[in-house]
């Protein structure tokens, strides 16, 4: 779970993440509780629900600031 934490939040750092982004690229199951991991970590995520092509809603995770920086 910490390893999936350092290799989410290396992820915001330059791009969005989605759950299935996630699962695809570091088989993580549960990403919202990574993220509120993160959260808790003192990081600011921000949240957006993006509508994807088969018109279901999916959220859409940004890093705003990093914890410490």
């Amino acid at each position: 779970m910490e390893s999936q934490n350092k290799q989410i939040l290396s992820h915001l750092r330059s791009q969005t993440i989605t759950a299935f982004e996630a699962l695809q690229l570091y088989g993580c199951l549960r990403l919202a509780a990574r993220i509120k991991d993160l959260r808790e970590a003192g990081n600011e995520i921000n949240t957006v629900m993006v509508e994807v092509a088969n018109g279901k809603r999916i959220a859409e995770y940004t890093l705003i600031k990093e914890a410490g920086v």
